[in-house]
């Protein structure tokens, strides 16, 4: 499924359960970057089954530079109803600060396309804070093209008051 992730210094792999804690590091510092929520305390455990029971919900690829995990990507198999086609949601993209500028989010964008093609899927979709200027010429670099949309997110529980 991934061919040429081997750059100079690391390389992008799956990720793995022992990664988990590393990963949960990635995303607390993806979601603080973000200025997001703080992700749970315990999001290694709650990623566990979803990336590696046996009939995992979404899958992780991480850059592994050098035994230190520096990047990661998360992607699960989505459905369009007007297409009648599975696409790949691109969850996640995350490089940290400093090894950005390094190749590792264009090298991660093509293993997840890599990752996409392999399961027979035509495209990747994904979103990004619209303030995110950085992300966003990155992506058009990389021959993304932008679909404006509006974002909503609807609790299924009341607030608590």
């Amino acid at each position: 499924m991934l061919r040429n992730t081997a750059r100079p210094g690391g390389v992008i792999r799956p990720a793995t359960a022992a990664d988990l804690p590393a990963v949960a590091r990635l995303c607390a510092a993806h979601a603080a970057f973000e200025r997001a929520e703080p992700v749970p305390a315990d999001l290694a455990t709650r990623l566990e089954p979803v990336l590696f029971s046996a009939r995992p919900r979404a899958w992780c690829l991480v850059v592994d530079h050098g035994g230190e995990l520096i990047g990661y990507a998360t992607c699960s198999l989505e459905f369009s109803t007007w297409q009648a086609t599975d696409h790949v949601h691109l969850d996640c993209l995350f490089v940290t600060e400093a090894h950005r500028g390094e190749g590792w989010g264009r090298a991660l964008l093509d293993a997840v396309k890599d990752a996409a093609a392999a399961r027979g899927v035509a495209h990747v979709e994904w979103q990004t804070p619209d303030w995110n200027t950085d992300a966003i010429r990155f992506y058009h670099r990389a021959g993304a093209r932008a679909r404006p949309k509006v974002r909503f997110s609807l609790p299924t529980h009341p607030a608590e008051t």
